[in-house]
């Protein structure tokens, strides 16, 4: 059995972005995905490339953000060259609104202590209801106020996803699709990944199965306490472009198509993946009183998915102690962290080694 520099585990975003990291670099790679049977997070990702709001409590991970919109437009230019794929990636900036007083102290006081981390550099803005209406005209009456950052921005999931696996395939990458990741164990200098269908074998492994990671982490002396939350998300008929909508919101954006998408739910219900009417009501209502222009359009289809959730929903990146070169990448942020997970984290796994200041991303923190 042929050996390989490393196996990914998990054909979704966070799975794909890594192995065409690595492929980039000239490692020979292999993608084992369990395939459209799977919790796919990819298949319910709002979009958003945002930067503002992330790590309030982990300030690492909002410069570990920062860093992935940095390096996010190279990545969306070079997908396109290498596979004629493009991702529909925007960076007008983005806005975050709130519908009520209350939410907007919480907000402006979120916004003020990141920049009391971060400095000038964190660059979002606060911005009352006037200077909102400056830049998104016939808001709603129920919007107060909200924030702008110049770092946040827009990109089609399923167009990332297609990308990634065709840049990946066309630079040498090996996808296996239809099997589902049984067994891990090492050998030698190699890990031995089996499937119902078949057996691999490489000098790392990567766990990018995203709710998958908890039982296969197990085998390689990893904890990987990551659980479902439900997100709903509703897609409208497609409509000409309104400056009304001009750049993303945090639960209102157009795609490249024309329609727009309406999210999203936090819906703690373990494996559930249905959609329920009153929670895509409640989704509806809060678009239609932010932008009433919505009340005019079709919603033409829904769909629910699992966000992959650690306990305090920052990343876990991490390699074993016990099994060095088995790596683990856990997080809900697909799309955003896409570039850094192909730019930034890939060429750490292609050494064999995480970075020292990776390590505040260890499940270790969950031991204290």
């Amino acid at each position: 059995m042929k050996s390989v520099d490393t196996i990914v585990v998990g054909g979704g975003l966070v799975g794909a972005a890594v192995a065409y990291g690595l492929v980039r670099l000239g490692q020979t790679v292999e993608i084992i995905d369990e395939g459209d049977i799977a919790f796919r997070a990819s298949r319910g990702n709002f979009g958003l490339v945002w930067f503002q709001g992330k790590g309030s409590d982990m300030p690492e991970y909002s410069r570990w953000t920062r860093g992935s919109t940095e390096v996010w437009p190279g990545l969306a230019e070079d997908l396109r060259a290498e596979t004629g794929v493009d991702v529909n990636y925007f960076k007008k900036g983005g806005v975050h609104l709130c519908l009520s007083d209350k939410a907007l102290e919480t907000h402006s006081d979120l916004i003020r202590r990141m920049h009391n981390i971060h400095g000038p550099e964190y660059g979002a803005k606060i911005l009352d209801r006037k200077q909102l209406d400056d830049i998104l005209p016939d808001l709603g009456d129920d919007v107060v106020g909200g924030s702008w950052s110049p770092h946040d921005g827009h990109a089609s999931p399923l167009y990332l996803l297609r990308a990634l696996h065709s840049g990946f395939q066309k630079l040498g990458g090996v996808y296996h699709s239809g099997a589902r990741a049984e067994f891990i164990e090492r050998d030698g200098n190699d890990f031995v990944v089996r499937t119902p269908v078949s057996t691999h074998r490489a000098n790392k492994v990567v766990l990018a199965a995203g709710l998958g990671n908890r039982p296969l982490g197990k085998m390689v002396g990893l904890n990987v306490p990551v659980n479902p939350l439900k997100g709903q998300i509703l897609v409208t008929e497609r409509a000409a472009p309104t400056a009304t909508l001009s750049m993303p919101t945090t639960f209102v954006r157009q795609t490249a198509e024309g329609s727009f998408l309406l999210g999203d739910s936090h819906e703690d219900v373990g494996f559930d993946t249905s959609s329920k009417s009153a929670i895509m009501a409640d989704i509806a209502d809060r678009a239609i009183r932010t932008f009433p222009f919505l009340k005019d359009l079709r919603v033409v289809r829904s769909w629910a998915a699992l966000r992959v959730m650690t306990p305090d929903g920052c990343p876990i990146y991490e390699q074993s102690e016990t099994h060095p070169g088995a790596f683990t990448v856990n997080c809900h942020s697909g799309v955003t962290l896409a570039g850094a997970h192909a730019m930034n984290l890939a060429p750490m796994i292609a050494a064999g080694q995480l970075e020292e200041y990776m390590s505040v991303f260890s499940a270790e923190r969950f031991n204290v």
